[in-house]
């Protein structure tokens, strides 16, 4: 009787690749579910390539049967080259893509605002969902994380993950990143393509805090937020600067605003955030209308920590319950797919025609002047302008 050949499993690791590193002969394959590295310390050349070839077919050939161990390397060194042989090294793990992100943000943590804390912990959950890929191996994270979110989020995703694999070849945890210019291959969101800003016109400015005042609903109507409407239109800070604004921030005469920091959405939380998005603090002196807008809120004997635009109960408000509720309750039948963000927006715009200088408005919303003329005057222009006949 004839004994059975053994039959061969079918590979589940891939094959065993030689490849070049400052000229010296590596072995690289999965095993295990992660990435390895063996050095067989031979000089890249005819003669050394053949003996890695057949080397790697040996290891393919044991990880297809199930006989590799990688605790065992005798059985690969090479055994007879005409070039000085060195040691085997040990087979080292690739890091996954998690080890990594978790160094990188560990290392940045204390520097981070809170709002960008709660940015990059989603990216930790982000990426635990594509499993211990080794962060090399940027085709298959690239795959990976498309399988499970959106294009923009796969967009941000490898700009951080290019950040992080920097951080980790400047501390010698990797050698190199393979996600340089990843990012910008993959479709730019509208946002960047087409940055046009949402602004309302001065009569739908108008339109919308006169519905704020006068909104009449039953049971819960939203007049309680009308000042900060007004607020919002005639100083073009960003919602969650006035959000946080406490009367320690205006001047008894209300003449002046000192923005110094905001109150950010992190979870369930409203946490205090120091400084502005850009870490600036800025003063504001106030146009008449803001003036007597802050005079007729203000108490007799406001309390400095106070919030300026408490919620109706007297906590703060909750920028997104407000943006799903009372903004778009209100502001949308008068211009529809709009945010309080927007108010910024149609500050800026409506300064710039009534001829305020870039470098000003930049000053008080805390953003650039390139920014300005990119976003906004450019289009202004453009609006303006008509073909001669």
């Amino acid at each position: 009787m004839h004994s059975k050949p053994r039959q061969r499993k079918k590979s589940k690791s891939g094959s065993v690749q030689v490849k070049v590193s400052n000229n010296r002969l590596q072995l690289i394959f999965s095993f295990g579910g992660k990435r390895h590295y063996l050095s067989l310390g031979l000089s890249d050349n005819p003669f050394n390539r053949k003996q890695a070839q057949d080397k790697a077919f040996e290891i393919q050939r044991d990880i297809d049967y199930g006989q590799f161990d990688a605790n065992n390397l005798d059985k690969y060194k090479i055994g007879v080259s005409l070039a000085t042989i060195e040691p085997v090294t040990p087979i080292t793990p690739m890091p996954t893509v998690l080890e990594i992100w978790k160094g990188y943000f560990e290392s940045k943590r204390s520097q981070l605002k809170p709002k960008t804390v709660e940015k990059y912990e989603n990216f930790t959950r982000l990426f635990a969902k594509i499993g211990n890929l080794p962060i090399d191996d940027a085709i298959a994270v690239k795959a990976g994380l498309q399988k499970i979110t959106t294009v923009a989020r796969v967009r941000d995703a490898l700009i951080y993950l290019n950040a992080a694999t920097q951080w980790a070849c400047k501390h010698k945890i990797i050698a190199s990143t393979p996600y340089v210019g990843m990012a910008t291959e993959m479709p730019k969101p509208k946002y960047m393509t087409d940055p046009q800003p949402n602004a309302f016109s001065q009569e739908e400015m108008d339109r919308v805090i006169e519905a704020f005042r006068n909104d009449h609903r039953p049971g819960m109507n939203y007049r309680h937020y009308a000042p900060m409407i007004e607020f919002l239109f005639r100083v073009g800070c960003r919602p969650s600067e006035a959000i946080g604004l406490t009367w320690g921030n205006i001047s008894p005469d209300c003449g002046t605003i000192n923005f110094t920091g905001s109150l950010v959405q992190v979870g369930n939380q409203r946490v205090r955030s120091e400084g502005s998005k850009n870490n600036k603090t800025r003063s504001l002196s106030t146009s008449q209308a803001t003036q007597e807008l802050l005079l007729r809120i203000r108490p007799e004997q406001p309390i400095s920590n106070a919030l300026v635009f408490p919620s109706p109960d007297g906590d703060s408000i909750n920028y997104r319950n407000f943006s799903r509720r009372a903004w778009s309750s209100i502001a949308d039948p008068i211009k529809p797919d709009t945010t309080p963000y927007s108010c910024r927006d149609t500050f800026i715009t409506l300064q710039l025609l009534k001829g305020v200088p870039t470098g000003i408005i930049a000053k008080w919303c805390d953003t650039s002047v390139q920014v300005i003329e990119r976003h906004y005057l450019d289009q202004l222009k453009i609006a303006q302008l008509r073909p001669i006949d």
